[in-house]
């Protein structure tokens, strides 16, 4: 029952593009494809697979196909259906953490 519990909170959440938002960047941040893919099928199911295909004028059964673990979407695609979410991809700097300069000047007593 705490399954069932999580997934349902998950899944309402998951309807604020904010949360939905940080859900999939958290996904990509570890660098596989199948676990964005799978990040992306749990948003699009928040929405409702029927209606985000038909938002975004995809055939539901390709963006079932889209959506799988081995999914493979173009560019043109995942767009269409980020739109439909009320997100949109976007590419920014990587942020490096640098450390703080350290003064050279010494220190008189």
């Amino acid at each position: 029952m705490a399954i069932t519990d999580y997934k349902n909170g998950l899944m309402q959440r998951l309807q604020d593009p904010v949360y939905a938002s940080e859900y999939l960047n958290e996904a990509l941040k570890d660098g596989s494809q199948e676990l964005f893919m799978l990040a992306l099928r749990d948003v699009t199911k928040a929405k409702g697979m029927a209606q985000a295909a038909k938002e975004a004028n995809l055939n539901r059964e390709t963006m079932y196909r889209m959506l799988s673990e081995k999914g493979n979407p173009n560019l043109s695609s995942l767009n269409k259906l980020l739109n439909t979410l009320g997100l949109t991809l976007i590419i920014s700097e990587k942020k490096y953490h640098e450390e703080p300069a350290i003064d050279n000047v010494a220190a008189i007593d």
